[in-house]
């Protein structure tokens, strides 16, 4: 079933592909990587000013990556504001999003984490670096095929 958004993209040439609504009955969109700089701006302008979250899964062992963002268009004298959710998927090989730190500024620590936890670099990030993890972190926590050190290396990491 398509969405409002989704209609509205269709209309105006932009690629994705609905993934439906989720429980809530918010609307999602995929989005290609090569794609998603582009249509950000272009949600921004269509009213989309609010990036209320964003967060990135590992799909399956060996599979995608995936890159969410919710986003939320917030106007004056509206009980309900319009959401959406968008989702980037890229290869578990060279994970390469473009960022959309540029758009909204809320995203930056969430990208960093992003790229923290599972290694999914967001191109044009002005500070991608690691947040949690130390800097001499070897691999991406939270894939689902990633091998824990044992407590003695972590250990001795210190």
């Amino acid at each position: 079933m398509q969405g409002r958004l989704s209609a509205w993209l269709v209309k105006h040439g932009l690629i994705h592909r609905s993934l439906g609504f989720d429980y809530q009955g918010i609307e999602t969109l995929q989005i290609k990587p090569e794609d998603w700089h582009s249509i950000a701006v272009i949600f921004y302008v269509y009213g989309y000013n609010y990036l209320r979250s964003q967060c990135a899964y590992d799909v399956a062992p060996g599979g995608l990556l995936a890159s969410v963002y919710h986003l939320t268009r917030i106007e004056d004298g509206v009980d309900q504001p319009e959401e959406v959710c968008i989702k980037v998927f890229a290869s578990r090989r060279n994970p390469r999003i473009p960022s959309v730190f540029w758009v909204w500024k809320s995203v930056d620590f969430q990208e960093r984490e992003s790229y923290d936890m599972l290694g999914i670099s967001y191109d044009n990030h002005p500070r991608l670096k690691r947040i949690l993890m130390p800097e001499s972190w070897i691999g991406w926590p939270l894939r689902k095929d990633y091998i824990a050190p044992n407590f003695y290396e972590i250990q001795d990491a210190h």
